[in-house]
């Protein structure tokens, strides 16, 4: 599936235009009459179509001016955002609209910006381009890192809540959107493999009496067989010949006279498929019921949630490559473990530090009343020496008890004890530095699957059981945020109980 795909193009002072001449090319061509309808898929924010080029000249000016900052060559004088839709998905008009939410949300409407949609190739697409320079003209816009991969989260994000198609691991075309588009159509055509594979199903279909037979068959209807100590063979589009024990365990001779002799019955081309179509079936699930918001599992998601948080779960589980409702569980499950870990690390290493101090104090007790000690049991247990003495005699018995207590034949040494004290120490810390990472991921994961598990009403009695004490007005769980520094979700409690209580 293809979803709308961006691209985002700085635009650079140049040596040999002015500003003037590069903003007025760049917007001339991209509210071209004859691509936009005549103008009528042009739309603007803060700055009017006709004179945008000189607005964003005289912004760059004021700034200038305010920040005393001069005017370099290569500077950035306003930014080229391109957006493309799949063919017969979505009309010009809505597709405006889409590109002006996209510039919005990730300008924050602070940036002039005008889009224009374009209809003059297969593929709607718009050109967005927003001044450099904030309204106040105080500020540039940051192309920080990442950006791209920040525009393209909120692409995802906003194309999901309009119901458009995704894709599931989306990357940047690195030439144009429609050679681009026309190489993911190739894609799809079937291997060679694939059509040998397709070939001998249909062989098999009539019924051979044996795989001599078989292989008589597959001459008939112009199929090349090798025979050797391998059989190979070769359809007449195939340059080279291909090995049936190569193609797949259930295309191996064995399998395939198993199959004539019915001792294995397998609709073999769903088998080669069922895998692919396991693994994406989840993304792809998730979003028909956004699309068919009449679906049993949105309307009873809906009563909770809204379309952006269904929107956001769909690109969590896309960013973390989870394509299957077993993934999911599975990857919950180790979320929570993972997480379990680094806290039993953590409590563990609390109780070994308060362990090691007390041993630690222990035994510089010991070596300060030890003398003191033998020499009261060298007077005899004087009371006199007692009476003198009696808080550090006192300390010593406290100490020889706890030594005692704790076994100790020979107690550690004083330079051990700090040693594996600096060593519990920075274990400590390593995993208390993943201890909120951890558990943010922990919680966004058992949210996700809970939230997808409601979606494609999975274990339905047992979810309508959950649903039926629930209140609406306390189930708002997700923040769901334009990509800022690399976040899209925020996933809080759900349901009003704690996701951590399914396993």
């Amino acid at each position: 599936m293809l979803l709308a795909t961006t691209r985002l193009i700085p635009l650079h002072t140049n040596k040999n235009k002015t500003i003037s001449q590069t903003l007025t090319k760049r917007i001339n061509y991209s509210k071209n009459p004859d691509k936009t309808q005549k103008g009528e898929l042009v739309t603007n924010y803060e700055c009017n179509v006709r004179t945008a080029d000189m607005e964003f000249v005289l912004s760059e000016k004021e700034y200038a001016y305010t920040t005393r900052r001069e005017q370099r060559n290569n500077d950035i004088i306003a930014y080229h955002l391109r957006q493309a839709f799949k063919p017969g998905e979505i009309d010009p008009e809505t597709a405006n609209k889409v590109g002006y939410e996209l510039a919005m949300r990730f300008t924050k409407g602070r940036h002039a910006f005008i889009v224009s949609t374009h209809t003059d190739k297969e593929h709607v697409h718009n050109h967005i381009i927003f001044n450099s320079i904030d309204l106040n003209c105080t500020k540039e816009f940051k192309n920080f890192w990442n950006s791209s991969f920040a525009l393209r989260k909120l692409n995802d994000l906003i194309c999901v809540e309009n119901g458009l198609s995704i894709i599931e691991n989306p990357s940047h075309p690195k030439k144009h959107y429609s050679k681009w588009l026309q190489n993911q159509h190739d894609k799809k055509k079937p291997t060679n493999r694939e059509n040998l594979q397709g070939f001998i199903d249909e062989i098999l279909e009539k019924k051979p009496s044996d795989f001599e037979e078989f292989l008589e068959m597959l001459q008939d209807n112009n199929c090349e067989v090798k025979r050797g100590k391998h059989i190979s063979l070769r359809l007449s589009e195939q340059k080279s010949f291909i090995r049936l024990r190569t193609l797949s365990d259930d295309y191996s001779e064995k399998s395939i006279q198993d199959r004539i002799s019915k001792k294995l019955n397998l609709p073999i081309k769903e088998n080669l498929t069922s895998d692919k179509n396991k693994k994406i079936n989840l993304l792809i699930d998730i979003q028909n019921s956004i699309k068919a918001q009449n679906s049993p599992g949105y309307e009873r998601f809906s009563k909770i949630f809204n379309l952006k948080q269904a929107a956001g779960t769909l690109i969590f589980l896309q960013e973390n490559e989870i394509t299957d409702i077993e993934s999911l569980q599975e990857s919950a499950k180790n979320a929570k473990d993972s997480f379990n870990d680094i806290q039993n690390t953590i409590h563990f290493s609390d109780a070994r530090l308060k362990e090691i101090s007390i041993l630690q104090k222990h035994i510089r007790t010991y070596i300060k009343t030890k003398d003191i000690y033998v020499g009261y049991r060298k007077a005899g247990y004087s009371k006199k020496f007692l009476a003198k003495h009696e808080a550090e005699i006192t300390a010593y018995k406290n100490t020889r008890a706890y030594f005692n207590e704790q076994n100790f034949e020979k107690f550690p040494t004083i330079k051990l004890l700090q040693q594996e004290y600096a060593e519990v120490l920075a274990e400590k810390k390593k995993a208390y530095s993943e201890y909120h990472k951890a558990r943010k991921f922990m919680k966004d994961m058992l949210t996700a699957k809970q939230n997808t598990e409601m979606i494609l009403n999975y274990d339905n009695d047992e979810q309508e059981k959950k649903i039926t004490n629930q209140h609406v007005d306390a189930l708002s769980v997700f923040k769901v945020l334009a990509p800022k520094g690399g976040v899209i979700m925020v996933a809080e409690q759900p349901f009003n109980k704690n996701p951590l209580r399914d396993f």
